[in-house]
Order: C-alpha cells, then structure tokens, then sequence
C-alpha cells in the first residue's frame, strides 16, 4: 500500500476526461489489497445527459495505474459503440 493509500481513507474523485464529445469519469476503488477500475461515461444531449457506468474485473496495485487503464478502457468502449452505449440494454 502506498503512503496516504489507507484502506478507509476516503478516495478523492478524478477529474473527467474529455474524448471525443464525451467525458470519462474514472472512479477506481480498493477491492482487496489491489485498485478495482470503475467509472463512467457521459455525454450531453439536447434530451439531456446520458450515463453509462462500467465496472471490469481487472484490479492494479496502485490507484495510478487503475485509473489509466480505466480512461483507456472507456476510450475502447467509445470508439467500438459511440452513442449505442446508452442505449437500454
């Protein structure tokens, strides 16, 4: 565990990233002794916003490291399926 990485520390939130008229919102979280990459993405529309919310069973050592493979996963999502994402599944 890294210094200032306490189990019960409360886990500041990251900033969006914006990519290709959507924002990703990485939000990894402890599971275990590693970092769970969770998040979301958004996107405004003139109906309104639009969330999808993703979780992936990969965990990393280090909150760093989960965050980036999160941001890189939500790109893969967007460029595969675009807007469908938000479709009712």
């Amino acid at each position: 565990m890294n210094r200032g990485e306490a189990a019960d520390a409360p886990v500041k939130a990251e900033a969006a990233t914006e990519y290709s008229g959507y924002l990703i919102h990485p939000a990894s979280r402890r599971q275990g002794v590693g970092w769970l990459t969770t998040g979301s993405i958004t996107k405004e529309f003139p109906s309104g916003m639009k969330q999808l919310h993703f979780i992936r069973a990969d965990t990393y050592s280090n909150r760093t490291d989960a965050v980036a493979f999160c941001i890189q996963r939500a790109k893969q999502i967007i460029d595969e399926q675009g807007d469908r994402i938000f479709n009712a599944r």
